[in-house]
């Protein structure tokens, strides 16, 4: 496979999708933040002083998915239709795994925009909670499934020779 984003002399360049059709697209992402036994308990608990960590973080990450070709230099400016950000909390691994999904129609997916929209939004949750620990980790970002366009549908399905978790919408 060749890649996209240079041209013949190896200069990078913004894709021509001028000639592409619109289809409709979407793209879930995955992402993960290991924190300490107090700080799962404060965004539990809903005491943490900057307030709701995870309603914060959830509207951070949709903001963080419309702006993504802000922040990503050849990435098209996408109309997107729908921005779903969600937390499963984990209290037996003191985790907290967000997904993000990101659907539009047009000519270009919205693989970016999912995985900037869960980086944001984990970022988002470190931030609030860092006066408590600043030893928190954010790990595990990657692209669950994607569908739509010249690929079709892509399912992640091993990350490091195991079973991806399950992606949820």
């Amino acid at each position: 496979m060749q890649l996209t984003h240079f041209d013949e002399n190896g200069k990078a360049i913004m894709v021509d999708v001028t000639e592409k059709n619109d289809t409709v697209r979407e793209a879930t992402a995955k992402g993960r933040i290991l924190v300490s036994k107090e700080v799962y308990d404060a965004i539990e608990a809903g005491t943490v002083g900057k307030g709701d960590v995870l309603g914060v973080a959830t509207t951070a990450g949709i903001m963080g998915a419309k702006r993504t070709s802000e922040l990503i230099p050849m990435c098209h400016i996408l109309p997107i239709t729908k921005c779903r950000v969600n937390f499963e909390m984990k209290p037996e691994e003191c985790a907290i795994d967000c997904y993000c999904t990101v659907k539009v129609t047009g000519k270009t997916g919205v693989e970016m925009e999912a995985l900037t929209g869960v980086s944001v939004a984990l970022l988002t949750v470190y931030d609030m909670c860092k006066a408590i620990d600043k030893s928190m980790e954010i790990e595990e970002i990657y692209l669950c499934h994607k569908s739509g366009g010249k690929s079709g549908e892509i399912r992640n399905e091993k990350i490091d020779g195991q079973k991806a978790r399950p992606c949820q919408n």
